[in-house]
C-alpha cells in the first residue's frame, strides 16, 4: 500500500494554480493572482460582475474609482512604476468607451497593461441588448492583441496570450483587451484544459547583439569626438552599464521624461540644461530605448546637423523610426551596453573632454541660476504667485526619493524643469493631459514608503478631479498641488499674440480645496508665497491632501514661448520649424 504524504509535506507543497470551482471568472481571477497582480483598477458593471467578485475571492485588491479612463490611467501607473502588468477591469458599452483615452495613452507609452471587460450574453448578441457594442474595432488600433473570447475552453491560453503581447514578448510592449459574454464568464472550465503552463510567469526574453555590429558600435564610440547619449523608456533597468559607459566615454548625456532618474543629476555627464546647445554640436548621436519622435525633432540634420547616429533598442520603434542609425543594436539595452563595455577593454576614447566639462559647468550654472530665480520670481501685476514660487517651495519639502507626477500644458512646461525627481511620471508623447491624480494614486499605493506628489495645473486637474474620492476612500497617501491660474494658459497666450483676441480659453479661480474637503480630504487654498512651506508641510502629515495654490496666469512658460501652441507645419517648435525650412531648401 503506497504510503500517504505527510501534513507538513502536504502543507509546504505550492497551491494548485487551478481553483476549486473553475468557472471562466475564477479562471481569469486565479491567473491573475498566479502572474502577481495584487490590485485592478476598475468601475463595477453587472457585465464584469462575475470576474469581480471572483478577484475579491482571490485576495486581489479592487480600487474602485469613479471613470473609466481613471482605471487605466492608474493601471498604466501601476505598471510604469512596478515593472509588472497594469491591469484595469471596465464594463461594456461606455466603460470601454470612456477606457480609450487611456488605452491610447498606455499605446503611445508602450505600458504593459491588461484590460479587460464583457459583453452580453452570447444568445443576445446584435439583438439590441444593453451595452452590446463590438469592442475590439473600436481598440483595435491602439492594442497589441484584442479579442472577444466566447468559449470558455479559451480563456487560459487567451490569457496567456495576451499577457505575452503586452510584456513584449516578441514585439513591442503595451496595452491589451480581452472582453467575454457574460454567459462565458459563469460557465465551467474543463480542469483537463487548465494546464499548468498557462498561469506561470514568463521572463522576459534576453536579446543579445551580435558580435560584428558590437565592435562596429564600439569603433563609433571610441572614436567620436562629441558623442551625446539620450535615453527613453527602453533604457529603463540599465542604468549601471549606461553610467559606467557615461564614465567611460566621459560623455554628455540627456535624459527625457520616459527615463529620469536612470542616471543621477550627480554624475558629470548629465547637461540637461544644455539641451538645444548640445543637440547640434554632437558628432555622433547615441539613442538607448528612445524614439527620435517630436520631442527630439525627429533626428532631422536641420537640429542634429551632420551627426551619425548608433541606436540601441529592444523593439523596432525604437531604433530605426525617423533616423537610421549608422550602427544599429537590436538587443536588451542593458545586455547590449555590457557587450560594449567588454570589447572595448582598455582603449582610449576620442572624446572631446574640453567641451563635455564645458557644457556640463554651463549645466550647472544654469541650474544653479534657476534655483535662486525660482525662489525670486515676482509676482504678476494681478498680484498672484509666480507658479516658480511654487516649485521652489516644493523642492524644498519633499524628499529627494520623491515620486513626481506632473501634469498639465503651461505649468507642466514649468514643473518639468524646476522640479526634480528620480521618479517622475508626465502625460507623455501623447500630450495625454489629465494624468496626475489618477497617476498619483496609484503610485501612492505601489510606492506606499514614498512621498508622492501630483503637480498639475488647474485645467489638467479638472479632467479627473473627482478621483480625489478614490484617494480619500483608498487612503492613498498622495499630495497634490494645483497650480491655479484660472486658465489655459498657454492657449490664452497663443490666442492674444496670433489673432488678437481670448476665445473660450479663459476658466474660473474655481476653489478646489472647497471640493476636496467636501470629499473629507486635508485641503487648503494658498493665495501668497509666504504660506506655502506651512501648508506643504501640513499637507504632507496629512495625506491624502490637496493644496490650491493661485497663481498668475501672466507667468510665460518655454513652452507658451517655443510655438508649440499654433504647431508649426514641419517641426513642434518654431526654431526647429524655422532651420527645417532652411535646411529643405539649402
Amino acid at each position: 500500500m503506497a504510503s500517504q504524504p505527510s501534513a507538513d509535506a502536504a502543507a509546504s507543497a505550492p497551491a494548485s494554480p487551478v481553483p476549486a470551482s473553475p468557472t471562466a471568472a475564477a479562471v481569469i481571477a486565479r491567473f491573475l493572482k498566479q502572474r502577481g497582480v495584487q490590485r485592478v483598477y476598475a468601475l463595477c458593471g453587472g457585465h464584469i460582475m462575475p470576474i469581480w467578485m471572483r478577484l475579491d475571492d482571490e485576495g486581489i485588491r479592487i480600487v474602485d474609482v469613479r471613470d473609466e479612463r481613471a482605471a487605466v490611467y492608474m493601471a498604466h501607473a501601476e505598471a510604469e512604476l512596478t515593472g509588472g502588468l497594469g491591469v484595469a477591469l471596465v464594463t461594456a458599452g461606455p466603460g470601454v468607451t470612456n477606457a480609450m483615452t487611456g488605452i491610447a495613452n498606455a499605446h503611445v507609452a508602450r505600458a504593459p497593461m491588461l484590460v479587460l471587460s464583457g459583453v452580453p450574453p452570447r444568445l443576445q448578441e446584435n439583438r439590441g441588448a444593453l451595452q452590446d457594442m463590438v469592442h475590439t474595432d473600436l481598440v483595435r488600433s491602439l492594442t497589441r492583441y484584442a479579442r472577444t473570447v466566447r468559449q470558455p475552453e479559451l480563456v487560459l491560453q487567451e490569457l496567456d496570450e495576451a499577457v505575452s503581447r503586452a510584456t513584449g514578448q516578441g514585439g513591442e510592449p503595451g496595452p491589451v483587451y480581452l472582453d467575454f459574454p457574460v454567459d462565458v464568464l459563469r460557465a465551467p472550465v474543463p480542469a483537463a484544459l487548465l494546464l499548468p503552463e498557462h498561469f506561470a510567469p514568463r521572463p522576459r526574453a534576453v536579446l543579445t547583439p551580435d558580435d560584428g555590429s558590437v565592435r562596429a558600435a564600439v569603433d563609433l564610440l571610441w572614436s567620436a569626438r562629441r558623442p551625446l547619449f539620450i535615453s527613453g523608456r527602453g533604457a529603463r533597468g540599465a542604468s549601471a552599464p549606461l553610467t559606467e559607459l557615461l564614465s567611460r566615454l566621459q560623455a554628455p548625456y540627456l535624459d527625457t521624461g520616459e527615463s529620469r532618474g536612470l542616471v543621477s543629476d550627480d554624475h558629470p555627464s548629465v547637461v540637461a540644461a544644455m539641451r538645444g546647445g548640445v543637440m547640434g554640436q554632437a558628432d555622433l548621436v547615441v539613442t538607448v530605448g528612445r524614439r527620435l519622435d517630436f520631442q527630439l525633432a525627429y533626428g532631422s540634420p536641420a537640429v542634429f546637423g551632420d551627426a551619425r547616429f548608433l541606436r540601441i533598442a529592444d523593439c523596432a520603434a525604437e531604433l530605426r523610426d525617423n533616423r537610421r542609425g549608422a550602427v544599429e543594436l537590436l538587443a536588451t539595452p542593458a545586455v547590449a551596453l555590457q557587450a560594449i563595455l567588454a570589447a572595448a577593454g582598455d582603449r582610449a576614447p576620442a572624446t572631446d573632454t574640453a567641451w563635455a566639462s564645458g557644457l556640463r559647468a554651463s549645466h550647472l550654472e544654469r541650474s544653479r541660476k534657476l534655483a535662486v530665480s525660482m525662489r525670486e520670481a515676482p509676482d504678476g501685476s494681478d498680484g498672484l504667485m509666480h507658479p516658480n514660487r511654487v516649485l521652489a517651495a516644493l523642492r524644498d519639502k519633499l524628499p529627494a526619493d520623491a515620486v513626481v507626477v506632473a501634469d498639465g500644458g503651461d505649468f507642466l512646461s514649468f514643473a518639468r524643469v524646476g522640479l526634480p525627481a528620480t521618479t517622475y511620471l508626465d502625460p507623455g508623447s501623447l500630450g495625454c493631459i489629465g494624468i496626475g491624480t489618477p497617476f498619483g494614486v496609484a503610485a501612492s499605493l505601489a510606492r506606499p514608503d514614498q512621498t508622492v506628489v501630483v503637480a498639475t495645473g488647474d485645467g489638467s486637474f479638472g479632467f479627473n478631479a473627482m478621483e480625489i474620492d478614490t484617494a480619500v476612500r483608498h487612503r492613498a497617501p498622495v499630495l497634490i498641488v494645483v497650480a491655479n491660474n484660472g486658465s489655459w494658459a498657454i492657449e490664452v497666450r497663443d490666442q492674444q499674440e496670433t489673432h488678437g483676441k481670448v476665445v473660450g480659453t479663459r476658466l474660473q479661480f474655481a476653489d478646489h480645496a472647497a471640493m476636496a474637503r467636501a470629499f473629507g480630504m486635508h485641503a487648503e487654498r494658498v493665495e501668497r508665497a509666504a504660506d506655502l512651506p506651512g501648508a506643504i508641510e501640513r499637507a504632507l502629515a496629512n495625506r491624502p491632501a490637496l493644496l490650491d495654490v493661485l497663481v498668475t496666469p501672466q507667468a510665460a512658460s518655454s513652452d507658451a514661448k517655443s510655438g508649440l501652441a499654433w504647431v508649426p507645419d514641419l517641426q513642434p517648435l518654431a526654431t526647429w520649424d524655422e532651420a527645417e525650412r532652411r535646411w529643405r531648401n539649402g
